[in-house]
């Protein structure tokens, strides 16, 4: 939807998916010269949409994120980071959100990969609103912009409205012993289930939504780790190379203190089930992160 409102207000806005979308999309239903059906062709797709913002238009492409990251890496490297290609990916299953599909479909390396990627804005809201914010937000950024989104289901974070803003931490709870930060839809909303856990035992739990992982707000980081003394990540990516990697070298660089990082392993799933059933395998359940905060403060 947020795509679609885009382009009712800048022609400029073209939507790219590949085979993906059902037969007839509103987008294509309303904007049918701006909508293309690429097919399965993941290189293709991210091609055809450089070709697009080299000549002015603004495209968003659709695929599953694991697609894009890595069977299209080349052509996100090549295509897009390098001319610094004003095309909008749109990431769908990250992390472990596939489920059924198992570990050909899963994607937790997704991060690691696009902030590695030179001019890339990377992107991962919280819930179903904050990803229309992100999708909106993305079309102010000029050049190539990555955002994680869910496919499925997910509890919401946000009950009224507020001002997105790129490379800025969103405070969802306040607090002076501990802060989480996390990213992503189904994680964020689990955060703030922990800091409310954490309340009850008269702990106060700071948490914070890392929306945007490149730029990251540095600020936000540094002013946690020197106001509560404890960081805590949590995110449905690889332990390696995702946000627990990003926030340890900036505590490490500008305000040393323990950092505990949860997020999947460095393995690949071998679990296809529920969503939420397979984060809570890997360790990323509510109460495996509330008890370990509670053992580091006790």
């Amino acid at each position: 939807m947020a795509q679609l409102d885009l382009a009712r207000s800048d022609d400029r806005v073209y939507s790219l998916e590949n085979d993906l979308a059902l037969p007839s999309v509103p987008f294509g239903k309303e904007f049918p010269d701006r909508y293309r059906q690429i097919g399965i062709a993941e290189a293709n797709l991210l091609g055809v949409a450089s070709g697009l913002a080299q000549s002015g238009r603004i495209p968003y492409v659709n695929t599953f994120a694991v697609f894009a990251s890595m069977r299209a890496c080349e052509q996100m490297r090549v295509d897009l980071s390098y001319p610094k290609a004003n095309v909008k990916v749109v990431g769908y299953y990250t992390g472990l959100s596939g489920g059924f599909a198992g570990p050909t479909h899963h994607c937790t390396e997704d991060i690691a990969v696009t902030t590695a990627l030179p001019g890339f804005t990377v992107l991962s809201p919280a819930d179903a609103y904050e990803a229309y914010l992100a999708t909106q937000a993305a079309a102010s950024v000029e050049g190539p912009v990555y955002l994680r989104a869910s496919r499925g289901d997910t509890p919401m974070v946000y009950s009224s409205e507020y001002p997105f803003e790129i490379g800025k931490a969103v405070t969802l709870c306040e607090g002076s012993d501990v802060t989480i930060i996390a990213t992503g839809c189904l994680v964020v909303p689990r955060a703030v289930e922990v800091a409310s856990r954490l309340a009850s035992r008269g702990i106060s739990c700071r948490v914070l939504n890392m929306h945007t992982l490149k730029p990251l707000d540095v600020p936000a980081i540094v002013a946690a780790a020197r106001e509560t003394g404890l960081i805590v990540t949590y995110e449905d990516h690889n332990l390696l190379g995702g946000l627990g990697s990003a926030v340890a070298a900036v505590v490490l660089e500008n305000e040393p203190v323990p950092v505990l990082r949860f997020g999947v392993p460095d393995v690949f799933c071998t679990r296809s089930d529920e969503y939420e059933e397979i984060l809570d395998l890997y360790g990323l359940g509510v109460h495996d992160v509330y008890e370990a905060v509670m053992r580091r403060l006790r």
